[in-house]
């Protein structure tokens, strides 16, 4: 299972690369992975510092950290 995490977070981070930003609907949508492991991974590139987070009000938007981007 981590390593599925860890692919779907790759995929993640390419998708926010190509997008800038993204809500958690588009990226379940847009990589076409299950909603719970597209939350474990954000969870993972966040403990990283890999990704900013917003909150629930904006459905969990997600963007890349300017130290990740590239």
């Amino acid at each position: 299972m981590i390593t599925e995490i860890g692919i779907t977070a790759g995929e993640i981070w390419h998708y926010l690369d190509r997008h800038e930003r993204a809500t958690l609907d588009q990226l379940t949508q847009g990589i076409n992975r299950p909603k719970e492991l597209v939350l474990m991974s954000l969870g993972w590139l966040a403990r990283e510092g890999h990704i900013n987070l917003g909150d629930q009000k904006s459905n969990y938007e997600a963007r890349l950290s300017a130290s990740s981007h590239s």
